[in-house]
């Protein structure tokens, strides 16, 4: 299974965006392979943008796409990972964070406590906090 992270179908519905291509064949490949995942954070993020948010998720199953739950043992990798970049923020930049986990924590520990490689077009965050997660990323334009 690859999971998707919500950057990945926003990029392939989007024939003018910068990574259309890779998105669309990254999809067609897992999907026809081992599978491929959202979780429910990369749903919400994708409904946000969109008109019809509750139409979102069979559009995602009718490309073949599971839409999953993020497991309740990913939560305590979420949360440490989580702490470690609030404290990294505070004492870099002397600024706080929200409490609440942004969603890219949720997601890479999502992949990490599956073991499921991530695909993404923004790779900072998970490289830094969950380096045991194998990414695949898009090629050079």
């Amino acid at each position: 299974m690859t999971l998707l992270d919500s950057n990945v179908l926003i990029y392939a519905s989007l024939p003018g965006s910068a990574h259309h291509a890779w998105a669309q064949q990254l999809v067609a490949r897992a999907v026809s392979s081992d599978g491929a995942a959202v979780n429910a954070v990369c749903l919400a993020e994708i409904c946000v943008g969109e008109d019809e948010p509750w139409t979102v998720p069979d559009r995602i199953r009718g490309w073949g796409v599971a839409v999953l739950d993020v497991p309740a043992a990913a939560a305590d990798v979420c949360a440490a990972a989580y702490r470690r970049y609030r404290e990294r923020r505070q004492r870099h930049s002397g600024k706080d964070s929200p409490r609440m986990p942004l969603p890219d924590f949720f997601i890479g520990a999502h992949a990490q406590v599956m073991g499921w490689p991530l695909a993404t077009a923004d790779t900072g965050r998970i490289r830094t906090y969950f380096p045991s997660v194998r990414l695949v990323v898009p090629g050079p334009a």
